[in-house]
């Protein structure tokens, strides 16, 4: 039996997400059951899994058996590692996430950044996700250093007072005149059990209403560079509603052209003298209020070298009248 004090970290917090973080390993099963059953008390006295902490106080734990993530697998704990930094102050840390690392553990991936994150520092008293990048998706990535700017920075994504923007190379050449979808999106599980998502109807009960603004950057021969704004945050939400559009994103596993993607991660495709083996699509830019200083921030990550390799290899579109 121990007595754990609550510090910083989890003032505010929920007491089974508590425990969770706490009882690293301990599946989440057992730990609701420990709640339930009153093992668990909160300043001597029981306590719901819905139960707000608040800084100071003591929370009993029975004896549990704690181990990392994929031990009993028998796989390595996530290896310690920093990626580069846009900006740090106390209160939180951004950073440019590269393409194909996922920013957390679950659904067949053993760790992501925010664990390899938290082995780098070890003396980091919280480093929390405030929202979330998909794992082809390089960029622009928020993690909270303490509760107060975890909540306040995740209400602001809430109320869409963040201005989030990517760039995508998609197939084809981009209308100039669509600068506004405006389609529902529903979410599902394939036949695999792959998270999957497609374009509704206003009609579907399952479709949550999804925006994305989108403009011209750079047009070339057979494909469109974009900038890409949105105003709700839709799993998978930029990939489906490009390519609904008819102009998949350049190297999208899901949603894109597939002979395409293979012809050039194997550097056969024509007029495309190199390989390109990810998918073109980067959060370049973030705008947000500081959830401490109340500034404005405006952050930029530039393109990964091997986006701007293949803009540079990629030869002009023809000139021609863009259409109103």
């Amino acid at each position: 039996m121990q007595w754990v004090e609550v510090g910083e970290a989890g003032d505010g917090q929920r007491l089974d997400n508590f425990l969770i973080r706490t009882l690293k390993g301990v599946p989440k099963t057992h730990v609701y059951r420990i709640i339930r059953s009153g093992e668990v008390r909160v300043n001597k006295g029981r306590a719901s899994a819905d139960t707000r902490l608040a800084r100071g106080d003591s929370v009993r734990l029975p004896p549990v058996r704690q181990a990392l993530r994929g031990e009993a697998a028998g796989e390595a704990p996530a290896p310690p590692r920093e990626f580069p930094v846009v900006h740090e102050d106390e209160a939180l840390l951004v950073i440019d996430k590269p393409a194909g690392v996922a920013v957390h553990g679950g659904s067949g991936v053993s760790f992501g950044v925010i664990e390899q994150l938290r082995r780098a520092r070890p003396g980091a008293a919280m480093l929390e996700l405030v929202h979330r990048l998909d794992k082809e998706t390089s960029g622009l990535l928020i993690v909270a250093k303490k509760r107060q700017a975890l909540a306040l920075l995740q209400e602001q994504l809430r109320q869409r007072e963040t201005g989030k923007t990517y760039a995508a190379l998609v197939q084809g050449s981009w209308p100039a005149r669509l600068k506004v979808i405006d389609v529902p999106l529903h979410k599902y599980l394939d036949s695999e059990g792959e998270r999957r998502v497609r374009a509704t109807t206003p009609e579907d009960p399952e479709g949550k209403r999804s925006i994305t603004l989108v403009r011209v950057l750079q047009r070339f021969a057979g494909y469109t560079l974009l900038d890409v704004t949105i105003k709700t945050g839709r799993t998978h939400q930029i990939r489906v509603h490009l390519a609904g559009a008819g102009h998949p994103i350049v190297g999208d596993d899901k949603y894109g052209d597939f002979a395409l993607n293979k012809a050039l991660a194997r550097g056969e495709q024509p007029g495309v003298p190199l390989r390109f083996e990810r998918m073109f699509l980067h959060a370049r830019r973030l705008s947000f209020s500081h959830p401490v200083q109340g500034e404005t921030l405006n952050l930029e990550a530039p393109l990964p070298p091997a986006c701007a390799a293949l803009l540079a290899a990629l030869p002009p579109a023809a000139d021609r009248p863009e259409a109103a």
